[in-house]
């Protein structure tokens, strides 16, 4: 497979790269005055500066939870999303939906976490204890 890339606004260069690299552990590519590059789980994502940058406030009903779109994030291993989603709890991260078992005994059942980043960006970490069930449908 290969990286996907994605671009986002943020309105404080130095507080994405402390999130970024600080809290999600991210590295560090190319940047300017106006945007970082991170390495996110090997993809490129780059914040750009927009201090005007206002998050997007809607949100789509799943599994009783008001999700928060739009949001990005990757599909983790079960070790690696609970390594996570325990450092994010260390770091005082502000989650819009804590970390749970989501469609649990159900198709598709998945670890999730939906948290903000400091522009208030939502991010979606998720993990399947059996990758074949991320498309699955029955």
């Amino acid at each position: 497979m290969r990286p996907f890339h994605l671009a986002f606004p943020v309105h404080d260069l130095d507080a994405a790269r402390a999130f970024y690299c600080g809290v999600l552990g991210c590295g560090e590519g190319r940047s300017s005055d106006h945007w970082i590059d991170f390495d996110l789980y090997g993809h490129q994502i780059v914040a750009h500066l927009d201090p005007k940058a206002q998050p997007v406030s809607a949100s789509s009903a799943v599994d009783g939870h008001d999700v928060p779109v739009p949001h990005f994030g990757v599909v983790l291993t079960m070790d690696q999303w609970t390594a996570l989603a325990d450092r994010l709890k260390a770091a005082g991260t502000r989650f819009g939906i804590e970390p749970y078992i989501r469609f649990k005994g159900q198709p598709g059942e998945q670890a999730t976490m939906f948290f903000y980043d400091p522009s208030g960006n939502a991010l979606e970490f998720k993990a399947f204890a059996d990758d074949a069930m991320l498309f699955a449908t029955s």
